[in-house]
């Protein structure tokens, strides 16, 4: 557990060993951050996003390269979007503010720690769209080239990027991105809900993606998703 302020930390514990969750260690900035869970080696860490020395985020990106299989669980004051987005882009599975009730918060530990991301459909779409609309923005063509050519271009990028999915995939990525839970994947494709697992851990697997929050992160970036909701054909 990182956090620069020790009444979280010390309150944290006691909800979350309560709850029979072990807490191995704590730590008052990222960079302690970083070197306490490379040496405590834990399954899930709470990590502050404004912290002395190196921030949350930046010292998530430096856990996550060190131990892959550790689940990042960021908490912070702030409810901005773009916190949110660039906590998801560093690997985190999940975002929580600090105003979160205990049982919450112990649900929200043992979630990440079986391999899901903490992320509601509604927030999903918002914070993703809007990123994806604010940066989108500025990026426009020369003028010299058709948009036919253009709209080649983004076709080629995206196909290059997920190359290695089928296009049932594809489709799955698509609809992860725009938020849907198994289940509604499930009832969209018809297709029962261990099939559809199936298919987003092959998914996962093929773009080495570490969960759901990474998959709709990518699905925006890539192109697969447009800001308008849009599946690019």
């Amino acid at each position: 557990m990182a956090d620069d302020e020790e009444l979280i930390r010390t309150g944290f514990r006691l909800i979350l060993t309560s709850r029979g969750i072990d807490v191995v260690g704590e730590a008052a900035d990222g960079v302690q951050a970083v070197t306490e869970a490379e040496r405590l080696r834990p399954d899930v860490l709470l990590m502050d996003i404004r912290m002395p020395h190196l921030d949350g985020l930046q010292a998530a990106k430096r856990v996550l390269g060190l131990l892959p299989h550790c689940r990042v669980l960021m908490l912070t004051t702030f409810d901005l979007d773009h916190y949110v987005y660039a906590a998801l882009a560093a690997g985190a599975s999940g975002f929580l503010l600090k105003d979160v009730t205990a049982a919450h918060l112990a649900a929200a530990v043992r979630l990440v720690n079986t391999g899901d991301a903490l992320l509601a459909p509604s927030i999903t779409r918002r914070l993703i769209e809007r990123y994806a609309t604010t940066h989108g923005a500025g990026r426009t063509e020369p003028a010299h080239v058709p948009a036919a050519a253009a709209a080649a271009a983004r076709t080629s990028a995206i196909h290059r990027d997920l190359a290695p999915l089928t296009p049932r995939e594809l489709e799955v990525l698509a609809l992860m991105g725009r938020g849907l839970s198994n289940t509604e994947l499930a009832a969209a494709f018809t297709l029962s809900e261990s099939t559809v697992k199936t298919h987003v851990a092959r998914i996962f697997a093929k773009l080495a993606l570490r969960d759901r929050a990474q998959a709709v992160v990518l699905a925006y970036e890539t192109g697969l998703i447009t800001p308008d909701g849009l599946t690019a054909d």
